[in-house]
């Protein structure tokens, strides 16, 4: 866990999340072998690894998008609670826990997953009115914050379809703040952009973190993980291979498969 951390807009706390030995396979392939992590209030976890080291569906264990075969998820302290199905396997023990404790964490997906049918500002508090059952003019009012925050206030009634990339995802992210999470959880957020708008989505991501917003980031961005992140996790073949502060992890580390991993992203 890391002591640094903190920002104008929160007060330093204590575990945002915690997970414990977490196992998943899809079929006869174990994509994740036993990976615990933790992340302290504030924190900017950055989670690197090549294609198919596990990376996306360890966050995807985390919101139970994927039910983990074995291990523990803790969020605010509290563990999600599991039993075994008649089929084999983990389920939730309780569907309003889940529901309850999706609400506290917020997920940021490659490909932004905008309704499209829906103008920006209808896409942001959809989930805070159905889900939070919040009165859809506090809603508005929330979105209209968030956008403002993204840099988005003048498109919010647009549609995604007349986004660019870039500002679909500035959108995603609007939609992730307005439900007001304690843990912000991104999976590549800019692996589908152009080059060219990759740079708007990672600055309001680095605003994001200066305001001591907690982050778990599956990023390809060696420079983002390494400015930004508090901790830096390289997962490789579904286990942990390097953990640590990012100068430790990107100066000085004992994984043979990292250095070969970062040299590569070098080329």
């Amino acid at each position: 866990m890391i002591e640094e951390g903190g920002g104008p807009a929160f007060e330093r706390g204590g575990t945002a999340l915690a997970v414990e030995d977490v196992h998943k396979s899809f079929g006869p392939v174990e994509v994740l072998k036993g990976v615990s992590l933790s992340a302290n209030d504030h924190d900017v976890v950055s989670i690197l690894g090549s294609s198919g080291s596990g990376k996306s569906t360890l966050l995807r264990c985390i919101n139970l998008l994927e039910t983990p075969d074995s291990g523990r998820v803790y969020v605010k302290g509290e563990l999600i609670r599991m039993r075994e199905s008649r089929r084999g396997g983990l389920v939730p023990e309780n569907p309003k826990q889940v529901e309850r404790i999706r609400g506290k964490l917020a997920m940021v997906f490659q490909q932004y997953n905008l309704w499209s049918h829906m103008t920006v500002i209808q896409n942001v508090i959809e989930a805070p009115v159905h889900v939070l059952k919040i009165p859809r003019a506090e809603a508005v009012e929330r979105g209209e914050e968030e956008l403002r925050r993204v840099e988005l206030y003048d498109r919010r009634d647009y549609y995604p379809a007349h986004l660019s990339g870039g500002q679909q995802q500035r959108a995603a992210i609007a939609r992730a703040l307005a439900m007001q999470p304690d843990v912000m959880l991104f999976d590549e957020p800019t692996s589908a952009l152009d080059p060219e708008l990759v740079g708007e989505v990672l600055r309001v991501m680095r605003g994001l973190a200066e305001e001591g917003r907690t982050m778990l980031v599956v990023t390809h961005e060696m420079g983002f993980a390494r400015e930004v992140s508090d901790r830096v996790m390289f997962l490789h073949e579904g286990r942990v291979e390097e953990n640590g502060k990012p100068d430790e992890v990107f100066q000085n580390s004992k994984s043979e498969r990292f250095r070969q991993f970062l040299a590569g992203t070098l080329r």
